[in-house]
């Protein structure tokens, strides 16, 4: 059975065959979960990123999951928030399908990501929980591989507001 499930904690300690990073253009570490997983996976990953030259937002790279309990980091630069007249809620929608199907690429069976775009890029939470929802569920009908996707909220607000997306959407079984 392919589920999704949300949980309050630390993306950085999360055993999954691969954790997404909220990671800026650069990949090369920031603030909130960008810097917080480059912090717990080492240097390496540093110089794995360096390697990519950056990634549009909206698009994903992966690197393996260095001192993280994954197996795999999948790197992708969500939307900064500019009122929602600058294809935001696309670019938002492409992180989470594109991560995920490099997931599949990949194998992984378990994918954890964090509320991309929420923090300091500003996007509306509700709105931001959405989006990643519907995609989460569209992208996993048709999953070779990924099987359980788990949103790793950081504060209860965010993770009350991926509960309600999840609660409110339909056919949560998605079998």
């Amino acid at each position: 059975m392919k589920t999704i499930q949300v949980v309050q904690g630390d993306i950085t300690t999360i055993a999954a065959d691969a954790v997404v990073n909220a990671a800026n253009t650069t990949l090369m570490g920031g603030g909130g979960v960008d810097g917080a997983i480059h912090r717990a996976a080492g240097p390496a990953l540093y110089a794995a990123c360096e390697k990519f030259g950056g990634c549009p937002t909206g698009e994903a790279r992966i690197t393996s999951g260095f001192n993280l309990p994954a197996k795999y980091i999948i790197h992708t630069p969500g939307p900064i928030w500019h009122g929602g007249d600058h294809d935001e809620e696309q670019l938002l929608a492409n992180s989470y399908r594109n991560s995920l199907a490099l997931a599949d690429e990949y194998g992984c069976r378990t994918v954890a990501f964090p509320s991309i775009s929420t923090g300091v890029y500003s996007f509306p939470l509700d709105r931001a929980a959405q989006i990643a929802i519907r995609a989460m569920r569209a992208f996993l009908r048709s999953a070779s591989h990924v099987e359980e996707v788990t949103m790793v909220c950081f504060d209860p607000t965010t993770a009350r507001a991926y509960q309600r997306a999840l609660n409110n959407s339909r056919n949560v079984n998605l079998n």
